[in-house]
Order: C-alpha cells, then sequence, then structure tokens
C-alpha cells in the first residue's frame, strides 16, 4: 500500500510557520498529504491520533477473528 502520508508532530513554536506552510504546499504538489498534531496531542490522546492516522490511510483489510484456542469459547 503506497499511503503517501506524513505525520509530523509539532511544539507550539510551528503554530504559525510560514516555513511549514510553504513545505506543506510543496509537498502536497508532489502529492504527499500532511497531518500534524501537537505534542500535547500525542501525550494525551495517543488513541485519538492514532484513530486520525488509520482513517487518513482509508479503507485497510481487517483479518477475520482468530478461532478460539482448543478448550475455550462455545
Amino acid at each position: 500500500m503506497d499511503a503517501s502520508l506524513i505525520v509530523e508532530v509539532d511544539g507550539g513554536q510551528h503554530s504559525e510557520s510560514l516555513r511549514d506552510a510553504e513545505r506543506d504546499r510543496e509537498l502536497a504538489a508532489r502529492g504527499w498529504r500532511i497531518l500534524r498534531f501537537w505534542n500535547n496531542d500525542v501525550l494525551a490522546n495517543t488513541e485519538g491520533v492514532l484513530a486520525t492516522i488509520l482513517a487518513a490511510l482509508g479503507p485497510y483489510p481487517v483479518p477475520p477473528p482468530s478461532a478460539p484456542p482448543p478448550g475455550e469459547g462455545v
């Protein structure tokens, strides 16, 4: 799978960075998608950040559930 996805974790100093904005435009013009998360979001809401990344990757095959070990389950 070729996702062409960039995940960036930034601190607050990047909130209005013109350099970052220009780089994002250049990368987007080359077909890259950029997801940017704040440091505190990654630390405080890791599951939410991961869910956002997975959603950006699009549908992906989900393996079927495995059978329970012998002697367990129904």
